[in-house]
C-alpha cells in the first residue's frame, strides 16, 4: 500500500490524499460501506459502483464464523467471493468480541468466546486474527485490539492498551514479510489522554503502515469523543493514514476530518435506511411520518441516484409501511449515494482551500433540519 498527501489545509490539519492498494487506488478522507459478512445490506457491488463507492470494509469475526476463512479462501478470497473489484479492508473484529462481552474471556493469548449463531465455543488471539485475514485476502488488514468500554476504569483501560500494543507485535511478526496486505495498528486508551499517548507511542514504535482510533463512539459525548480524536492525531506520523473506527454521522466526519482523519467506515448509512430515515441536502427524512402520505416529490431534489431519479416519498413511504423488501434496497442506495457525495464535495472544498465554508454551510443547514424535524414531530402528533 502507497499512501500520499496531495494537499494540505491551510485552515485546519485536514488533507487530502490517496490511497493506493493491489485492488486500485482511492483519495481520501474517505467513508467505507459496510459489508460486514462480505454484503453490503441490500446492495449489490454494481450499485455501489454506480453510486462512487471506492472502498468497503468487511469483518473478520463474522466471515470466520460463517461461512468460515477456509471456505472464503478456497473459492478464491473474498473479492472473488463477493464479486467486489475495489479494495477491501477488513476489520479484525475486536470490536465485535468487545460487544459480546457476557459471552466471552480475555487472556494474555487472546479471546476465548461463544458464537452469536450456535454458541459454539472457539479461540482468536493476534495469530489467529492474522491467518484469518490472510486467508480472506484483503487490501489493508488490522491488528487485534482490546476494545474497553465506556465509561472505564484508568487500571481497566491501561491493562488494555498494554494487552493491545502486546497482540500488535505478535500481529506484526505473524504477518508474512512478502504480503502484500498492509497491516493497520489500533490506538486504544479509552478517554485518558496519558493513556492513548502511551498506545500511539508504542504502536508509532513498531512502524505499521497506518494508524486507527479506536474505543470511541462507544457512548462517550462529542466534546469528549473531539479531544480524543485531536490529542491522538497529533501523535501519529503524517506519512501515514489515520483511520477513526465506526465513527460515521455526517457532522462527526466533518470534524473529525479537519482534526486530521482520513478514513471512516460506519453502519449508519444503511441500517438508518433501512429504519426508514434518508440523509439528504437539506437534512434528514423520516418516510414514515404522515406528511409524506401524498408527497410527489423526490427524496432529494438534488440528488441524482435512482431513488431520486425514479420514485416519490409518497411511494417510498408506502414501500415502508407495507414492509416491502424494495424499501431497504432503495433507501439504503440513497443513504449511501448521499454519503459518497458528501466526502467528494469534502475533498473537493479541501482541494479549493474552502473546507471552513463547507463546515459552516452544512452546520447551517444541520440546525434548520433539527428545527424542522422537531415541527414534523409535533405535525404527526
Amino acid at each position: 500500500m502507497e499512501f500520499k498527501v496531495i494537499q494540505n489545509c491551510a485552515e485546519s490539519s485536514a488533507r487530502l490524499g490517496e490511497i493506493t492498494t493491489p485492488h486500485g487506488k482511492f483519495e481520501t478522507p474517505v467513508f467505507m460501506p459496510v459489508g460486514t459478512q462480505g454484503s453490503v445490506k441490500a446492495l449489490s457491488p454494481k450499485d455501489m459502483e454506480e453510486v462512487g463507492v471506492k472502498i468497503i470494509l468487511a469483518n473478520t469475526y463474522h466471515l470466520y464464523l460463517r461461512p468460515g476463512h477456509r471456505i472464503v479462501e478456497k473459492l478464491g478470497g473474498l473479492h472473488s467471493f463477493m464479486g467486489w473489484k475495489g479494495p477491501i479492508l477488513t476489520d479484525s473484529g475486536g470490536f465485535q468480541v468487545y460487544s459480546l462481552s457476557k459471552l466471552r474471556s480475555i487472556s494474555q493469548e487472546g479471546v476465548t468466546f461463544q458464537s452469536h449463531i450456535d454458541g459454539s465455543t472457539h479461540f482468536l488471539g493476534p495469530k489467529e486474527v492474522m491467518e484469518v485475514q490472510k486467508a480472506l485476502g484483503a487490501d489493508i488488514i488490522m491488528t487485534f485490539d482490546e476494545c474497553a468500554p465506556y465509561p472505564a476504569t484508568r487500571d481497566y483501560v491501561l491493562n488494555s492498551v498494554k494487552l493491545t500494543s502486546a497482540w500488535a507485535r505478535k500481529c506484526l511478526e505473524s504477518k508474512d514479510q512478502d504480503s502484500r496486505q498492509a497491516l493497520f495498528g489500533i490506538v486504544q486508551g479509552g478517554t485518558y489522554s496519558d493513556l492513548r499517548e502511551l498506545s500511539a507511542t508504542e504502536l508509532v514504535g513498531m512502524n505499521f503502515d497506518g494508524y486507527a482510533l479506536g474505543g470511541l463512539s462507544v457512548g462517550e459525548d462529542r466534546k469528549t469523543r473531539q479531544r480524543v480524536i485531536a490529542e491522538t492525531v497529533r501523535l501519529l506520523p503524517p506519512n501515514k493514514p489515520v483511520y477513526l473506527m465506526g465513527v460515521g454521522t455526517p457532522r462527526d466526519i466533518l470534524d473529525a476530518v479537519m482534526l486530521g482523519v482520513d478514513m471512516f467506515d460506519c453502519v449508519l448509512p444503511t441500517r438508518n435506511g433501512r429504519n426508514g430515515t434518508f440523509f439528504t441536502s437539506k437534512g434528514k427524512v423520516v418516510i414514515k411520518n404522515a406528511c409524506y402520505t401524498e408527497d410527489q416529490g423526490p427524496i432529494d431534489e438534488n440528488c441524482r441516484c435512482y431513488t431520486c431519479t425514479n420514485f416519490s416519498r409518497a411511494y417510498l413511504r408506502h414501500l415502508f409501511m407495507a414492509r416491502e423488501l424494495l424499501a431497504y434496497r432503495l433507501s439504503s442506495l440513497h443513504n449511501i449515494c448521499f454519503y459518497m457525495n458528501f466526502m467528494s464535495e469534502m475533498r473537493n472544498s479541501i482541494r479549493k482551500g474552502k473546507l471552513g465554508e463547507f463546515r459552516k454551510k452544512f452546520i447551517e443547514e444541520e440546525d434548520n433540519d433539527n428545527l424542522n424535524s422537531d415541527q414534523k414531530t409535533i405535525l404527526d402528533h
